[in-house]
C-alpha cells in the first residue's frame, strides 16, 4: 500500500492533530522579561546580558520539550537597550524604558505585530515571551483567527493553582495560552551572556555535521522500498519542500545522532541534502562508507516517530 506524503482533500483526524503540532513559529520576545526570567536561576552576581546567538536554538528546544515540532522562523526582539549585534532571523524593536512609560510602548509595538501576524495569517503558531497581563485581549483576538499562541514560562507554571494565588495576573495570562512552554532553569542560566555553550556551537565543524546528516539520510533512503522512493521522487518534482512525515523522522534521527536538535541552518541543510539524495543529484563525499557496507546508524538506537 502506498504511503501518502502530501495533503489531499481527505485526511484522518489523527494526521490533522499531528500537523497542528508541527510547522513554523514566530517568536515575540520581551527582552526585559526574558532577562528577569533567566536571573531567577543565578546564585551569584546578577548578569543582565543574554546570548542572542543562542536564542533560536533555546526557543526551539523549549518548544520541542513541550511536544511541538516547530521551526522558529523569526524572532522579534523588543528591547530597551541599543542593540549593535545583527543576528540572522532576528528583528530588533526598540521600545521605551519600562521605568519611563510603564511598558506602554512595548504593549503597542508587540501588540501591533501580533495583530498583523494574525490578520495576515502569516503563521499558525506564535511563541510569546512576556508576563504583561495587558496582552490578554490581543492574544484572544489572535486566537479567534485560528492562530495558536504559546507562552514561555518557568517552573511555576507547573502548579497553576498555586500561581493563581501567588501571582494572579501572571496566572491569568498563562491560562490563556494554547500551550505553556516551560523552560528548564539550567537552559535559562545558559542563555545568560558568558554562561552559554555559544563557543562550542561556533567551533563545531560544519563539514562534520554535513557528513553526519548525509549518512543519516542515505541510510534512511536505502532502507525505503523502491515504490515509496519513486513516489517521493514524483512528489519532490512538484514541490520545493519535503514531506512532513519524512522531515520529522530525519530530524528525530539527527537528534539521536548528535544528541541535540539541529539549528535552523542545519535543518535547511538536511532538507537540501535529502532532495539531492532522493533526486539522484547528490555526490557522496565519503563513498567508502557505503562501499564497505558500513552502517552509520548501526550503533545508534533509534526511536521511530509514529506517523
Amino acid at each position: 500500500m502506498k504511503r501518502e506524503y502530501f495533503s489531499h482533500v481527505s485526511k484522518g483526524a489523527s494526521r490533522q492533530q499531528v500537523d497542528a503540532q508541527s510547522g513554523q513559529c514566530i517568536a515575540l520576545v520581551d527582552a526585559r522579561f526574558l532577562v528577569w526570567l533567566a536571573q531567577h536561576t543565578q546564585t551569584g552576581p546578577k548578569q543582565d546580558a543574554l546570548n542572542r546567538l543562542g536564542l533560536a536554538p533555546f526557543l526551539g528546544d523549549a518548544l520541542s520539550h513541550a511536544g511541538l515540532d516547530l521551526d522558529v522562523k523569526r524572532i522579534y526582539w523588543y528591547t530597551e537597550e541599543h542593540e549593535s549585534l545583527d543576528v540572522d532571523g532576528q528583528i530588533v524593536r526598540q521600545v521605551l524604558s519600562h521605568d519611563l512609560d510603564g511598558g506602554v510602548s512595548l504593549l503597542k509595538s508587540l501588540g501591533q505585530d501580533l495583530r498583523q501576524l494574525a490578520l495576515n495569517k502569516a503563521c499558525e503558531h506564535v511563541l510569546l515571551a512576556t508576563d504583561d497581563e495587558r496582552f490578554l485581549s490581543v492574544i484572544d483576538d489572535a486566537q479567534l483567527t485560528g492562530m495558536s499562541v504559546h507562552i514561555l514560562a518557568d517552573e511555576a507554571a507547573r502548579q497553576m493553582a498555586k500561581l493563581h494565588q501567588t501571582d494572579p495576573g501572571w496566572g491569568r495570562l498563562l491560562s490563556h495560552a494554547d500551550r505553556r512552554i516551560v523552560v528548564q532553569p539550567k537552559a535559562l542560566a545558559d542563555l545568560l551572556q558568558g554562561a552559554t555553550g555559544k563557543e562550542a556551537q561556533i567551533h563545531e565543524d560544519p563539514e562534520a555535521v554535513r557528513e553526519s546528516i548525509t549518512e543519516v539520510i542515505v541510510s534512511w533512503w536505502d532502507d525505503e522500498p523502491e515504490d515509496r522512493r519513486e513516489e517521493l521522487r514524483d512528489a519532490l518534482h512538484i514541490s520545493r519542500g519535503i514531506p512532513q512525515e519524512v522531515d520529522r523522522q530525519l530530524l528525530l534521527r539527527m537528534r539521536h545522532r548528535l544528541t541535540r536538535a539541529l539549528s535552523l541552518n542545519e535543518k535547511k541543510m538536511l532538507r537540501e541534502i535529502f532532495r539531492a539524495v532522493a533526486l539522484g543529484t547528490h555526490v557522496p563525499d565519503l563513498p567508502h562508507s557505503r562501499v564497505h557496507g558500513a552502517d552509520p546508524l548501526g550503533a545508534t538506537p533509534l526511536i521511530e516517530e509514529p506517523i
